[in-house]
């Protein structure tokens, strides 16, 4: 795992810089998504369910020492994917670098293109969530 968010930003561009067209680039983040770990079954509640999301979206976050650790799951495969791709740049950091840290991969990556205005809304919506426990645990 990187040093910082920033650093994992663009481990992930670069990786998809590796695929030549967007179907493959989902099978990508399809296949992070299908190795996200179990989501215990109590978490799914409204309380941790993500407003804004079309899918089912809960996202559970706790506070190992100083970095904030974050599950999360969906019911659609490519929006448990997007769920990896920010795990991969957000977990386990400290708040003040996650609050620090702008989303850039996601033009980077072209996402906000890529995906329909649904999974986009999704997308920010997660996270704003991020965002907002990372701000209050600062």
């Amino acid at each position: 795992m990187s040093d910082t968010a920033q650093q994992n930003q663009a481990e992930l561009i670069e990786e998809f810089e590796m695929f030549d067209n967007w179907m493959d680039r989902y099978q990508y983040i399809i296949d992070m998504g299908k190795q996200l770990p179990a989501f215990p079954e109590e978490w799914k509640t409204e309380e941790l369910k993500i407003q804004g999301c079309q899918s089912n979206v809960w996202m559970h976050a706790t506070r190992d020492g100083d970095r904030l650790h974050f599950d999360a799951t969906s019911d659609a495969a490519i929006v448990s994917g997007l769920i990896a791709v920010l795990m991969r740049i957000f977990n386990d950091r400290p708040p003040a670098e996650i609050a620090a840290t702008p989303p850039s991969f996601l033009e980077d990556l072209g996402l906000d293109k890529h995906l329909s205005p649904t999974r986009s809304n999704g997308l920010h919506a997660m996270l704003e969530r991020i965002y907002q426990v990372a701000k209050s645990e600062a």
